[in-house]
């Protein structure tokens, strides 16, 4: 297990500037009001193809060797990380196959084929879309770029939190949705050598809440196949991740369903944002959880906006 340095987040930061947006960073004085803290939100959703996971996507492809990057890439994804793998190896102009639930959200099957990648789908569980890559990238040759348990993905998506705290000073806080790992590991990174008085963390579904419990127990538990509203925290820990849960997340917090749908609503009509359910977890444990939040400056890591707007969660 290779675990990625600060350094490599540093190289991975320059390398992938050109293809990433710098996300801004929104708050709102009604938000901050009902919560009791002070929120400072990293909007990942303005991000290219929508998420955060570009970031760790652009910094695996553009760090290919070319014998590598010419048999292409390929991956497993609910959705998110397949259509940013997908954007960019179109931008290297290098194949790639994605390997989806055959449930994912039509809006994320599209955006990953209109990036220009080929989709192979597979049943809703992590032991059917490993053994469906598996024979995917046997026939193929294709570099394996794991959407969480890759040290290039989690030094590309620690540079968010490298951006967060040069852009707000004084954060005392930061929480992101934990499924994998690799937003949370990233930010365990780049927090614990930048500023390593911010506690870090993590937020999850109640219907998916295998990190949370891995957490209490103090080794991973893995569950196959959980049902949330959060399709992109559908996914177990890996040893690489946990290494930075257990070494330097403060705590795991949990939210019912409900409650990130009533999250996400509240920040799609106040703050105008468009915002997926996996990306509400952590405001709707920041409200489930006022007390430990309460007069602090939080960051709080939006980690994406795709979204099938005809198949909304509150319709």
């Amino acid at each position: 297990m290779t675990i990625p340095t600060f350094s490599d987040v540093l190289v991975a930061h320059d390398r992938i500037k050109p293809f990433i947006h710098r996300t801004p960073v929104l708050t709102s004085s009604f938000i901050n009001e009902l919560c009791g803290a002070e929120l400072f939100f990293k909007c990942e959703n303005f991000q290219k193809a929508g998420a955060f996971k570009a970031r760790g996507a652009v910094n695996a492809v553009f760090g290919l060797n070319e014998d590598q990057a010419s048999l292409g890439v390929a991956t497993h994804s609910s959705g998110n990380h397949g259509s940013c793998l997908s954007y960019a190896a179109g931008r290297r102009g290098i194949p790639c196959t994605v390997v989806m639930p055959h449930t994912a959200p039509q809006a994320k099957k599209d955006a990953v084929r209109g990036y220009g990648a080929r989709i192979v789908e597979c049943e809703p569980s992590t032991s059917s879309r490993e053994a469906v890559f598996a024979e995917v990238v046997s026939k193929s040759g294709a570099e394996f770029v794991h959407p969480y348990a890759d040290p290039r993905v989690i030094a590309g998506q620690a540079t968010c939190s490298k951006e967060l705290v040069e852009q707000v000073e004084g954060i005392e806080v930061v929480i992101a949705p934990i499924g994998g790992g690799g937003m949370v590991s990233g930010s365990c990174l780049t927090l614990s050598n930048l500023a390593p008085d911010i506690q870090i963390y993590a937020a999850e579904p109640e219907q998916a809440d295998d990190a949370c419990r891995s957490f209490k127990a103090g080794h991973i538990i893995a569950d196959d196949a959980p049902q949330t509203i959060a399709d992109g925290l559908k996914v177990p820990l890996t040893d690489i991740t946990w290494n930075f849960v257990k070494n330097h997340v403060a705590d795991i917090l949990t939210a019912s369903d409900n409650e990130i749908i009533d999250a996400m609503k509240l920040t799609w009509r106040r703050m105008k944002i468009v915002i997926e359910p996996s990306s509400a977890v952590s405001l709707a444990t920041i409200f489930k959880n006022k007390q430990v939040f309460a007069g602090r400056r939080v960051g709080v890591i939006l980690t994406g906006g795709n979204v099938d707007i005809e198949k909304l969660p509150w319709l």
